[in-house]
């Protein structure tokens, strides 16, 4: 499906975040990447499977 050159991570590769966004919606705190994965603005993905992907934001440490 993708015909970026070079082609974009699939939805099961670790890095499929880096896929082209073809749609943002900002203002709703989602996007949709090329390889067809939904991500939102807390770090949370939905893999077109209809998998989960938590929120991974890096931890906070106060000190």
């Amino acid at each position: 499906m993708c015909t970026h050159t070079p082609k974009c991570p699939s939805a099961d590769s670790t890095d499929r975040e880096a896929a082209y966004v073809v749609a943002a919606h900002p203002e709703q705190g989602w996007s949709l990447l090329c390889n067809s994965v939904l991500v939102f603005e807390d770090t949370g993905e939905l893999l077109p499977d209809g998998r989960v992907i938590a929120p991974h934001r890096p931890l906070v440490v106060v000190a």
